[in-house]
């Protein structure tokens, strides 16, 4: 094995996306999707990501080597799923770690699901069925400081956020129309065991500095996928995927639930048409955790994980990272 560095794959002996980063027990954990290596095309409904397992990752610190505590959990053990085990995250409550992930049910539905294990690296033991009234992708939960448990989550195109617009899945519905308020993530307060929704799932809002939705057509600050909530100075930071214009943007408030307002980007685009990532403070500093293609020369489902060190203005905002400015 050889030590992590900054813009460089953690590991190369698999494909790695979709990072969430946490420190548990005084280490960095990384959950990551695990891309399976196969050559078939791409389409719009994201079929070429196949994943069908997770891998949790560990560092002692940023410049150590990277362990792959091998496969954590495997679709074949989840009852409800069927495919596509996408982008995951994991928490901490209960002396527990819950890994939360989406994949889709035997309805060709995605939906959330729960795993349990006394370990951050897992195996994980799966719940039987999904989070009821759970939908859509890219969970992302957030432990409060007074244990208050949210998750965020919602993808659009392939990850099916816009056919919940009515809260029932409508397979044909379409997006708002460009001049109409773009959808946002949703929000919902977890139960305390974690195992379920303890208030219904909720739209944020994200706006613009003068509190203005920010519109569909707006591809360069509108939600697409990826949420992401981290804390600093108090303020709850939601970052982001804009999808088709490829960066990772953020919106601050004062509440867990928003509504957000839009500040700027956090990463310029990477190579390969997805962009995913996650925010962790570890040892007094703050860390981007990201994904690019470059390992496999731009494979858009052949990803790998990358880290590189984030970094706040005196009023709070972040500085956009150009993960290729310093080659």
């Amino acid at each position: 094995m050889k030590n992590a560095k900054p813009n460089e794959p953690l590991v190369t002996h698999i494909y790695t996306a979709d990072p969430s980063a946490h420190v548990f027990e005084g280490k960095l954990y990384i959950y990551p999707s695990h891309d399976l290596d196969h050559d078939e095309p791409s389409n719009d409904n994201g079929d070429q990501y196949k994943m069908e397992d997770y891998h949790v990752l560990s560092m002692d610190d940023v410049n150590s080597p990277v362990v792959d505590h091998g496969e954590a959990l495997h679709v074949k053990d989840v009852p409800w799923a069927s495919k596509q085990m996408w982008a995951p995250d994991a928490a901490y409550k209960n002396n527990t770690y819950y890994l939360f992930f989406p994949a889709r049910d035997h309805d060709g539905i995605f939906r959330i699901g729960v795993a349990t294990s006394p370990n951050p690296a897992g195996p994980f033991t799966p719940e039987e069925n999904y989070i009821p009234g759970s939908f859509s992708i890219d969970p992302a939960v957030l432990v409060d400081n007074d244990e208050r448990a949210y998750m965020y989550f919602g993808g659009l195109w392939g990850g099916q956020l816009e056919k919940w617009q009515t809260r029932t899945f409508i397979p044909n519905a379409e997006g708002p129309a460009p001049d109409a308020p773009a959808l946002g993530p949703i929000v919902a307060e977890l139960s305390d065991d974690m195992l379920t929704f303890k208030s219904e799932p909720k739209e944020i809002s994200i706006v613009d500095e003068d509190g203005n939705p920010i519109l569909a057509s707006d591809e360069d600050r509108r939600y697409f996928e990826g949420p992401w909530v981290h804390k600093y100075n108090g303020l709850y930071y939601l970052s982001y995927s804009t999808g088709t214009t490829h960066k990772i943007v953020y919106a601050v408030s004062e509440n867990p639930q928003g509504p957000f307002v839009f500040k700027g980007t956090i990463l310029t685009p990477v190579i390969g048409w997805t962009t995913h990532h996650s925010i962790v403070e570890f040892n007094d500093k703050w860390y981007l955790f990201y994904h690019d293609c470059s390992l496999s020369d731009g494979v858009n489902h052949k990803r790998s994980v990358k880290y590189t060190e984030l970094k706040y203005n005196e009023d709070g905002t972040i500085q956009t990272i150009d993960p290729y400015g310093d080659k």
